[in-house]
């Protein structure tokens, strides 16, 4: 992975994680949103991939903040579930 990759990963994570805390709630500085956003990132593409749904906005990269930001938004609200 080259550093292009890694920094359009941080950016995409980033943006989910922020969207996601819209939805939820709650403010959690750049760092909470990245690891939100990146967490959000495996947690929606298993989740929609299990469920057979196929986001398909137009362009990849809003496709994938999409992803991540729904599945931000399942691991924060399962997250505040079991505490």
């Amino acid at each position: 992975m080259d550093a292009t990759a890694i920094i359009i990963m941080l950016v995409v994570g980033a943006i989910a994680g922020w969207l996601a805390s819209i939805v939820v709630g709650g403010p959690w500085g750049l760092l909470g949103y990245i690891v939100a956003g990146l967490i959000g990132g495996v947690v929606g593409g298993w989740l929609l991939n299990a469920l057979k749904v196929n986001i398909n906005l137009g362009s990849p990269i809003v496709n994938h903040i999409v992803t991540a930001a729904i599945g931000a938004i399942v691991v924060i609200l399962v997250a505040r579930l079991i505490t």
